[in-house]
């Protein structure tokens, strides 16, 4: 009896917003085990892209440290200097590393290296870019924490996979 070759897998590209999904594990009260992250979707997608965008502080070296790590992981990390945001004083008010420009941009430009897209973020900036992914016949998934996504990216994307439900397949073990 002849059997039929199995199907290839999907081609994924997996987009990972550092600093929105920061805010989520520190709600969760857990962390993220990145290589669980990657091997869940793994599972049933071929790997096409996986970039994790960050701001980082270069003195920073256990910062610099993870970033190797998850280089060593598979992901292509894209960061940018976090920029200082001073009073008229001088004294710093908070640190701005936004790279969703970057992000939505390279999600745009690649859109032919994939057929499904996890986008790690709950930030309603990313709304057109997920409209856009559909238009061309992408299937959307978005991976957020409940408290940190919004309604138009939950509408945008073809499915909301709330960060809680894949506690046990992703979360980091001690």
């Amino acid at each position: 009896m002849h059997q039929a070759p199995p199907t290839p897998k999907k081609r994924v590209a997996i987009f990972i917003d550092a600093a929105n999904i920061l805010y989520s594990q520190q709600t969760l009260g857990w962390e993220i085990d990145y290589k669980k992250f990657l091997s869940f979707f793994k599972k049933d997608f071929q790997l096409a892209i996986a970039n994790f965008y960050s701001g980082k502080i270069s003195k920073n070296t256990r910062q610099n440290k993870f970033f190797r790590k998850m280089g060593s992981l598979g992901y292509k990390v894209i960061t940018k200097e976090v920029k200082w945001i001073r009073d008229k004083n001088g004294k710093v008010l908070k640190g701005k590393g936004n790279l969703d420009i970057e992000l939505a941009i390279d999600l745009t430009q690649s859109i032919e290296l994939y057929d499904t897209l996890i986008l790690a973020s709950g930030d309603s900036d990313f709304k057109p870019a997920v409209s856009f992914a559909k238009q061309k016949g992408k299937t959307v998934f978005v991976v957020s924490s409940r408290g940190h996504i919004s309604k138009e990216l939950i509408k945008a994307a073809d499915q909301y996979i709330p960060m809680e439900k894949l506690k046990r397949h992703i979360k980091r073990s001690r």
